[in-house]
């Protein structure tokens, strides 16, 4: 069980610091090294697998490996659904990542299915039902819910507000009001008010000490600017990235830049300063992410 742990910790400050590119090797490596939970003897040593398989699976979902993220997060949910009650608070935060997968996939009806059910079902810490509103407002957004989608976003301010409380489990610390910002403007991106998407993604970019994910926001402040044909803000927002290019870990957040670049490659009456800055980005991005960059190598095989 102490090894367990040891794994998982090691998995967390990888993921926090350098982000899903260069944790994703090592959280395969680490499920790959575990026993198989059939021979797991006691609560104690269910948990802490549950715990590994559900940082593996986040780290593979922001790595964009959703195959494997899926079968690993399903693993979890199992072990978690046979543990004691009061041991049992990791199952929503698997289902709160299986969620934003779903709506990240295309799948909003199934990403919906999931906060609908968790949301009516039980008696939910404030932060965890924040978290949830999230996801659902997110969901509702993709399919131009508007109303409702800016309902949910609004519940989840409010509770996000009451600060928190002891009900809240440990896992949530990373729900705060940047989390909360970056998500209310990808939703306000998918209704179309890109002008109120980029004002909170440029709030939720500037927060400091964000985990490593977190340069998502960054990325998709630069999408939702190239979209609105801002194109002096584009490149001013772009030009402060290429040279970090390097050192975002979220395949996520790399992906969200490959679309700003051909959205820039195909925009009408684009500066060729911001179509410069488009090729150097793109070069950058090439060069990260091909087969033969050590760093990326085991994250793209299926």
């Amino acid at each position: 069980m102490e090894h367990v742990a040891a794994l998982t910790a090691e998995l967390l400050e990888t993921d926090r610091t350098a982000g899903a590119r260069r944790a994703a090797p090592a959280a395969l490596r680490a499920v790959a090294s575990v026993r198989p939970a059939a021979s797991a003897t006691s609560a104690a040593e269910r948990s802490a697998l549950m715990e590994l398989l559900q940082v593996a699976a986040w780290i593979l979902f922001d790595a964009e490996r959703h195959g494997i993220s899926q079968r690993l997060s399903r693993r979890a949910l199992a072990l978690a659904r046979i543990l004691p009650e009061e041991a049992r608070s990791v199952e929503l935060l698997v289902l709160s990542v299986l969620c934003l997968q779903e709506e990240h996939l295309g799948r909003p009806v199934a990403s919906l299915r999931i906060s609908s059910s968790v949301l009516a079902g039980r008696d939910l810490p404030a932060r965890v039902a924040a978290i949830f509103h999230v996801r659902e407002a997110r969901a509702r957004a993709r399919l131009r819910q508007g109303h409702r989608a800016l309902w949910s976003l609004a519940a989840a301010r409010e509770l996000l507000a009451d600060g928190p409380c002891e009900r809240d489990p440990s896992w949530t610390w990373w729900f705060d009001r940047s989390e909360l910002d970056g998500h209310h403007g990808l939703a306000l991106a998918d209704l179309g008010d890109l002008d109120g998407a980029a004002s909170l993604l440029h709030e939720a970019a500037a927060a400091g000490d964000a985990p490593a994910y977190r340069s998502l926001f960054s990325t998709e402040l630069a999408s939702v600017l190239a979209r609105a044909g801002a194109w002096r803000e584009t490149d001013a927002w772009l030009s402060g990235l290429v040279e970090s290019v390097p050192d975002i870990g979220s395949v996520r957040a790399l992906n969200a830049l490959a679309r700003t670049t051909r959205t820039i490659e195909r925009g009408p009456r684009v500066p060729r300063a911001l179509r410069d800055t488009g090729g150097h980005l793109a070069a950058s991005l090439r060069k990260e992410t091909g087969p033969a960059h050590p760093a990326f190598r085991a994250v793209r095989r299926s």
